[in-house]
């Protein structure tokens, strides 16, 4: 992946995946960082199965690293540390790797899937869908 690639995919992807992250804070996420994912979400305008695969795919195998992490407490993030990580993961989620991460995104999803299902919801009564 060429510097212009990755400014490109940070362009396209970076403002999605710091305003998501909070879903893997360690304290539980605020209204406003609901209503901020919210926003973001809209503003890229992005289906909820295409939101499911960035979540499962993208974010999921490098955030619930932090989650699992011995290091302590995980209040906050610097946010230029989780773009590069964030990054390198996508320049080899291909091949294998995107299928191990397909397989297993169950695992890695499970201990913020109870925030994504309310982001979701939240998401869907904004645009006007029910359950």
């Amino acid at each position: 992946m060429s510097e212009q690639e990755i400014e490109v995919l940070i362009a396209e992807r970076g403002e999605l995946w710091l305003a998501l992250a909070p879903l893997w804070l360690e304290r539980e996420p605020r209204e406003s960082d609901y209503t901020h994912m919210i926003e973001v979400i809209e503003r890229h305008g992005l289906g909820l199965e295409e939101l499911e695969w960035i979540f499962r795919l993208e974010l999921a195998p490098v955030l619930s690293r932090h989650q699992l992490s011995i290091a302590g407490e995980w209040r906050a993030f610097d946010e230029q540390r989780l773009l590069t990580q964030l990054v390198v993961h996508q320049r080899r989620l291909r091949g294998w790797r995107k299928g191990f991460w397909t397989l297993f995104s169950g695992l890695s999803t499970m201990m913020t899937r109870h925030r994504w299902n309310l982001l979701m919801t939240r998401l869907m009564a904004v645009r006007g869908h029910s359950l």
